[in-house]
């Protein structure tokens, strides 16, 4: 099992929709762009979003495992994902990038 680094790529936010339809809230989303996490083999980073985890884990475990070319040639490099979290507010992307250094 190999290690992946998941890197937040961009961030956004729909302030229409939040007006519209979100009750107020202290603290959304602490994700900035650049932030780089590596997660060993298929575990959650230290820091990382669980509701980010949630959407990306399944992608991080394939990868973790060997697994590449995900949807037949969707990404130009075979051995990564683009994956969004699912807050609908405030959308996430982030690369996740199987690495050749070994899971502890």
């Amino acid at each position: 099992m190999k290690k992946c680094r998941i890197t937040v790529m961009k961030k956004a936010c729909y302030e229409d929709l939040i007006e519209k339809y979100e009750n107020p809230i202290q603290h959304a989303c602490g994700m900035r762009e650049g932030q780089v996490f590596v997660a060993n083999g298929w575990e959650k980073p230290m820091g990382m979003c669980l509701s980010a985890w949630e959407s990306m884990s399944a992608f991080v475990m394939l990868l973790s495992h060997g697994g590449e070319n995900i949807y037949d040639g969707w990404m130009k490099n075979k051995k990564s994902a683009m994956i969004s979290c699912n807050d609908g507010f405030r959308p996430v992307s982030f690369l996740i990038e199987a690495l050749e250094e070994d899971a502890d």
